[in-house]
């Protein structure tokens, strides 16, 4: 079988050739892994251990499988999921009282919300600093 063709480096403006499967050339071959955010942790390790999945249940059968958050007042949409209503980046805590159940579509339109939140506030101690 003849080799495989070499093919551009996926980094921007590298000219270099190769064959590797992730298609970045050995200069740029850390750049393969990092969507994979390997400083993250497993699922146990940032805390989501058997303990949280049974609370978890418990929060979804609480909230009769049905979506909690404030878009969906007065709307019947079932839920999925679990969300902190404070995050816990924000000194939220894994209390009952702090936990929603939700659906997948509004959890991620939540989330998007509270990281363009916290971008914000980032921006701001910047300036302040400066």
């Amino acid at each position: 079988m003849p080799p495989k063709a070499k093919r551009p480096c996926r980094s921007p403006m590298c000219p270099a050739k190769t064959q590797a499967t992730s298609g970045y050339c050995e200069q740029h071959a850390h750049l393969a892994s990092g969507w994979a955010k390997p400083g993250r942790g497993t699922a146990e390790q940032r805390g989501y251990d058997w303990e949280w999945r049974k609370k978890r249940a418990a929060v979804l059968k609480r909230d009769r499988y049905l979506c909690q958050c404030e878009d969906c007042k007065g709307c019947i949409l079932p839920a999925s999921e679990v969300d902190h209503i404070t995050p816990k980046s924000m000194g939220g805590s894994d209390d009952f009282c702090n936990l929603q159940s939700i659906n997948e579509d509004c959890h991620k339109a939540k989330t998007q919300r509270e990281a363009a939140a916290a971008r914000l506030v980032r921006v701001g101690e910047r300036a302040e600093i400066k």
